[in-house]
């Protein structure tokens, strides 16, 4: 019998940020002096205090299954940081822990969506949310901002884009990959517009929430517009904020039916996730905050040499980041003038060639003509990066 794969597996696309983190490393293998600039995660190493308490958890042979929807008192430090950070209250029916934020809106659109539905997307937008929307079956809908309105959309968009399949809509704030958050005012706004559409699920991918400069404190459309509690999830977890992206532990919050069918997915696929790690986010949740401020203030510096650096390559138009660790330049006119490059996925090449420094193109995030570079490197590197790309495109 001839071997077959299931037609949702060809109709989504492998990810495109390590397909070039692992071209990258593959020059690298062969002795080529490659800055990488694609991965997003933290350059600096997991808090000691949160090492220590994974470390302690398996001396202490915490290391058998938990709760599926992940320990109690894990749930509880999730329900007291929403409380104390968000002043977003839920109960432990209201909360699950998974393996990763990623993992957490997978379930969440497994739980929620039928084959027909629509979920609309801002983009640019992180890569994988089509595809999981693919996966459940749905139809992602893109609505597109580009660089002149800060990559945010507005509320006549999104009313535009609002159709009667339309079932869930996704925000995310600071934003992968253009690191841009939307203000209260533009939050209302779409908020707005929501509580005329019941019908519509509202998730907001908060993950960059700790790495944010660009506005006094984070607010997400749940903290704007409390009267869609009852329809919003709010993702989060541990992996940006503390620097455990290998951890992989993420959470939401939400309303207990979708949360519960959620878990009933985990339940059935990974079921709980690592115990040594749920003890680790638990000391990272309840431990000292100081490394946040600390990491931010770092990834601040480089954003402003990484944006000044940029602006001054000729062809590139960066808008200033407002938190995360990503400038997402617009560099459509470096592909007009350089002979033999046609879009942005022939300029990451060339670049990775030429210059060897690895970008994403912005294709893979909804946006021809742009590039997604990542800061959470040395200033060293983005020194050098900065003067071969500068050397390369000049």
């Amino acid at each position: 019998m001839e071997n077959r794969v299931a037609q949702r597996a060809a109709n989504i696309k492998p990810s495109p940020t390590l397909a070039v983190t692992a071209k990258a490393a593959e020059l690298k293998a062969a002795g080529r002096d490659i800055i990488a600039l694609s991965a997003g995660e933290p350059d600096f190493d997991t808090p000691e205090h949160i090492k220590e308490a994974a470390i302690k958890a398996i001396r202490d042979g915490k290391t058998k299954y938990t709760a599926a929807g992940g320990m109690p008192e894990l749930k509880q430090a999730v329900a007291d940081k929403f409380r104390r950070e968000n002043n977003l209250v839920y109960g432990p029916d209201q909360i699950l822990v998974s393996c990763g934020a990623k993992h957490s809106i997978y379930n969440v659109m497994q739980a929620l969506l039928n084959p027909g539905d629509e979920v609309i997307i801002p983009s640019p937008y992180w890569v994988s949310y089509p595809d999981m929307a693919k996966l459940a079956g749905a139809e992602p809908v893109a609505v597109r901002a580009g660089i002149r309105q800060r990559f945010k959309i507005t509320g006549k968009q999104l009313e535009r884009s609002i159709t009667g399949n339309t079932r869930l809509v996704m925000f995310n704030s600071p934003s992968n990959p253009t690191g841009v958050s939307y203000s209260d005012t533009e939050l209302a706004e779409l908020a707005a517009v929501l509580v005329e559409h019941p019908e519509i699920v509202v998730l907001t991918d908060d993950i960059y929430e700790h790495i944010l400069w660009g506005q006094d404190g984070f607010r997400n459309i749940l903290n704007v517009c409390p009267d869609l509690a009852d329809r919003t999830v709010v993702v989060n977890g541990v992996s940006k904020a503390y620097s455990m992206t290998g951890w992989r532990i993420g959470y939401l919050g939400g309303p207990p039916a979708l949360v519960k069918a959620a878990q009933k997915i985990q339940s059935q696929s990974t079921s709980n996730p690592s115990s040594v790690s749920q003890y680790a986010a638990l000391a990272a949740l309840n431990g000292d905050q100081t490394y946040i401020n600390e990491s931010t203030a770092i990834f601040k510096q480089r954003h402003d040499f990484v944006h000044a650096g940029l602006n001054a390559i000729d062809g590139v138009d960066c808008t200033a980041a407002d938190g995360t660790f990503y400038s997402f330049p617009n560099m459509q006119g470096v592909i007009d003038r350089l002979d033999g490059i046609k879009n942005d996925i022939e300029l990451g090449e060339y670049l990775l060639e030429q210059a060897e420094v690895a970008l994403v193109p912005g294709s893979a995030f909804g946006a021809k003509g742009y590039m997604r570079l990542s800061y959470a490197t040395s200033m060293e590197n983005l020194e050098t990066a900065i003067e071969r790309l500068r050397a390369a495109l000049d």
